[in-house]
């Protein structure tokens, strides 16, 4: 006799109209409340269909923001424009976190511009070549934008960003305009001076979302991504009120919107109500704190065990209470502690993933010191330290 098929009962989606609407990589055909940054994009790379060089473009601002969806966007269209005009522009985009080594984002844009390479074997002085060699023959404009570029800045292993920015002396029949995007607002700051004055021929920034903007963006996303009448009245002004505090992030508020349907969908539910933003809220939280908690190294783990065990039981946690900690779990699991500079170092690099937040604090004649919180409940990660063989068999 055959089981029953487990698929068999499962109809059509009560809630969804058409879920790709809420994905992250979806671009939508209109960005609410970016009209001003899409229309300056576009003037600075308008020279791209005359065939002359645009110059290159600075984009930064917080997570969330519309950075690149509006890139995408723009270049979407600039591609559809120079198709209809028989004006040949090469476009390339590249996510260098994602892409994290100058040997693959030189890959990226080889393999976007038709140009066949290895995924290894080659140096990065060879795969450069190759490159410069192919745009000599494709004889246009060529456009790379490069989203979390600051993860290039941060490439100490070569000078990757400064041959990019270099590549038009290298170059007489083709020209590369380079379009850098970072959330990190001082990534400008690390960069070479020489860098910085070729990349930072335009600047955009862009603010964060307000909480009617937020309101704005989703109800933009609402009638195609759900069946009408799904959502309570409420659901929309709730998640941007919450977005909006968390630095007018658009991408957590989709995101948010995405998981809360799933719940009720998950339900058997056909509307989505508050309670299932606030249970898609603490599923986020128990995502994002595992996939942090997965990709730390050992010594990160440990701390933030640290962070997370003091924060049980103090209001303020302080970098002197985590060093106490830490040592103390480092003698139980028997390992070497770290020195306290580079405890501080990791503590600052747990701030910038965004699981914790950092401020100083004035002690007057004690000095200063760090005030340390968790951005996400202690007991999602709990949650997430259970998943974690080492951190669970502390914990036992």
């Amino acid at each position: 006799m055959n089981a029953q098929n487990l698929f068999s009962h499962i109809g059509q989606s009560k809630i969804f109209k058409n879920r790709a609407v809420l994905v992250s990589d979806f671009v939508p055909v209109h960005l609410p409340h970016r009209e001003t940054e899409i229309k300056r994009l576009v003037q600075i790379l308008s020279p791209a269909l005359w065939q002359s060089r645009p110059n290159n473009v600075f984009i930064y601002g917080l997570t969330g923001t519309g950075k690149t969806a509006v890139v995408r966007h723009v270049l979407g269209m600039l591609a559809e424009e120079s198709k209809r005009r028989n004006v040949d522009v090469g476009i390339v985009y590249i996510n260098a976190k994602k892409d994290d080594t100058s040997y693959r984002v030189l890959f990226q844009i080889g393999r976007q511009l038709n140009l066949n390479l290895p995924f290894t074997g080659l140096s990065v002085s060879e795969v450069y070549f190759r490159i410069v060699d192919h745009m000599e023959k494709l004889k246009k404009v060529v456009i790379i934008s490069i989203d979390e570029i600051d993860y290039l800045v941060r490439d100490t292993n070569s000078n990757l960003l400064y041959k990019l920015t270099r590549i038009n002396s290298d170059l007489s029949n083709s020209q590369v305009t380079l379009i850098g995007i970072t959330n990190d607002t001082k990534a400008l700051e690390y960069l070479d001076p020489r860098v910085k004055s070729s990349l930072g021929e335009e600047e955009l920034v862009f603010a964060p979302y307000n909480a009617d903007q937020l309101k704005d963006i989703l109800y933009s996303r609402c009638n195609d991504a759900f069946f009408e009448n799904v959502l309570e009245e409420n659901v929309v002004p709730y998640i941007a009120a919450l977005a909006a505090k968390d630095h007018g992030d658009a991408r957590k508020a989709v995101d948010l919107l995405r998981k809360a349907g799933e719940v009720a969908e998950r339900e058997g539910r056909d509307k989505v109500s508050t309670e299932d933003v606030k249970e898609a809220l603490k599923e986020i939280e128990v995502d994002t704190a595992l996939e942090v908690v997965t990709k730390l190294p050992l010594h990160s783990k440990i701390i933030l065990a640290s962070i997370a065990e003091l924060s049980r039981t103090k209001k303020i946690v302080v970098t002197g209470d985590i060093l106490l900690k830490y040592t103390l779990l480092c003698n139980k699991l028997g390992l070497e502690v770290l020195t306290p500079r580079r405890v501080s170092e990791i503590i600052n690099e747990l701030d910038m993933v965004g699981i914790i937040s950092t401020k100083i604090l004035n002690r007057g004649r004690y000095g200063r010191t760090k005030r340390i919180a968790l951005n996400v409940e202690v007991d999602n990660i709990w949650k997430a330290f259970k998943k974690d063989d080492l951190l669970n068999s502390l914990y036992q």
